[in-house]
C-alpha cells in the first residue's frame, strides 16, 4: 500500500478551522500519516536525520499550510533549508535521487476570496503563482509537481463547506500516488 506524507506547518493549528478539517479527512485514510511539523518543533530545531527518513519512507509528500503574507509559514522555509539542503546538496546521490518522481502536492488555505488573487485583485496574483517558488523547489528536487489543493476564504468557510473540503482532500489525497499535474 502506498503510503501519503502530509507535513503539516500550522503556526497555531488548535485554531485552525479550515487545516483541522483537512487534517480530520485525511486522517481517516488508513493510507496517511500526518505530521504536524510546528508542535513537533516548536522550537524550530528541526531533527534533519528523522524529516529525512520520513520523506524516503513515503511515497508521496503534501505540505500542508495556511498562506503567510503571500508566503509559506516560516517553519515550512527552514525545514526546507534545513532538509532539502542536505537531501539535495549534500547527501544528493544517497537521499535526494530516492525522492525522484514521488508526487508532491501543497495543500493550501488562505483567508482572502479567489477573486482577490488575480491581476485585478487585492492580492495581484493568482494563488498558483504565489506558489511558484514551491513548484521550482519540486522541479529541482526531481518531485512530481501536482496540482495545488486550495481554499480560498478559509477563515470564513461554514462548518459545512470546510466537511466538503476535507471529503475532497480526501479524495484527491487517494488519487495522489497515481497523478502527477
Amino acid at each position: 500500500m502506498s503510503q501519503t506524507l502530509i507535513l503539516l506547518f500550522h503556526p497555531d493549528f488548535s485554531r485552525s478551522r479550515a487545516n483541522r478539517a483537512l487534517a480530520d479527512a485525511a486522517r481517516a485514510r488508513s493510507d496517511t500519516e500526518i505530521v504536524d511539523v510546528q508542535a513537533l518543533y516548536p522550537d524550530g530545531l528541526i531533527d534533519i536525520d528523522c524529516e529525512v527518513a520520513r520523506l524516503l519512507k513515503a511515497d508521496s509528500i503534501v505540505f500542508q499550510f495556511p498562506l503567510q503574507w503571500y508566503s509559506t509559514p516560516p517553519l515550512l522555509k527552514a525545514w526546507q533549508d534545513a532538509v532539502l539542503t542536505r537531501m539535495f546538496y549534500i547527501a544528493a546521490e544517497t537521499e535526494g535521487a530516492k525522492l525522484a518522481s514521488k508526487p508532491l502536492l501543497v495543500a493550501v488555505t488562505a483567508g482572502n476570496v479567489q477573486h482577490a488573487y488575480a491581476a485585478d485583485g487585492a492580492n495581484l496574483f493568482p494563488l498558483r503563482d504565489l506558489l511558484r517558488p514551491l513548484q521550482a523547489t519540486a522541479n529541482r528536487c526531481g518531485l512530481a509537481w501536482a496540482e495545488p489543493f486550495l481554499i480560498y476564504n478559509a477563515h470564513k468557510a461554514d462548518d459545512e463547506t470546510l466537511q466538503a473540503a476535507g471529503e475532497h482532500y480526501a479524495n484527491r489525497l487517494g488519487r495522489l500516488g497515481g497523478q502527477a499535474s
